[in-house]
């Protein structure tokens, strides 16, 4: 019971990265936009350095979560005779876990000391640079639910439905890599890429957790007939 406990604990993650995701962002704010002032960028990271130094823990605990959800997705497409599938969400989901890392380290050390150190020019590129690790980030991260979404169909757990929905969410990824617009709805910056491909993202996340957490639930509520003792 112990390991089933566990077992569910580690495929709830996306559920948990998905609500710390959330909070973190809350807790951050927004960003200074690309080509922000030098006046904006010490306005925001030294002026709420406390708050964005908050949110860097919030979205350490967020990524550790999301790393644990793949690994469990990765396992349970392992157990179904789908291993190459589940290498390839293994390794999508460790790439984007490390373009994350990297964004939020970079938020972080502007906070902490580069944004108030009157180095404004450094201070701008780093801050030009997360946005750019973000638009790249999308590339691993549709490696991930293509993976996630045609093993768990392969292996016949994922319905048409379920596949072609995470066939859509993975276009929707893949456009998000090309904002590369100077400003507006189709910038790295912009409502497309910080809003609705990061919704996207985090609706496939939850939607694969909860289907695997109640993949769980149902083989614990329906034992193994060849397990129980003849009478």
């Amino acid at each position: 019971m112990s390991k089933v406990d566990w077992d569910k604990n580690w495929r709830g993650a996306g559920i948990q990265a998905a609500v710390l995701f959330l909070i973190a962002y809350g807790v951050f704010g927004g960003q200074p936009k690309v080509g922000a002032s030098a006046a904006e960028l010490v306005s925001f990271y030294d002026g709420h350095r406390t708050r964005i130094l908050i949110a860097t823990v919030i979205l350490g605990f967020a990524i550790l979560a999301l790393l644990w959800f793949v690994t469990a997705l990765a396992s349970v497409l392992r157990d179904a005779g789908k291993g190459g599938w589940g290498n390839a969400a293994l390794a999508g989901g460790a790439a984007y876990g490390t373009i994350l890392f990297v964004h939020t380290t970079l938020n972080a050390a502007l906070a902490y000391s580069v944004a108030g150190s009157g180095n404004h020019s450094f201070a701008s590129g780093l801050n030009d640079l997360s946005w750019a690790l973000m638009t790249l980030g999308w590339f691993p991260a549709a490696m991930l639910i293509m993976a996630g979404s045609f093993g768990l169909w392969r292996a016949g757990l994922f319905s048409t439905r379920q596949f072609a929905a995470g066939v859509t969410a993975m276009a929707v990824l893949l456009a998000g890599t090309t904002t590369w617009a100077v400003n507006g709805f189709w910038s790295a910056d912009g409502v497309f890429a910080h809003f609705v491909v990061a919704f996207v993202m985090l609706a496939w996340v939850v939607g694969v957790s909860r289907f695997l957490v109640k993949r769980v639930a149902s083989t614990v509520s329906t034992p193994d007939r060849a397990a129980v003792p003849a009478m």
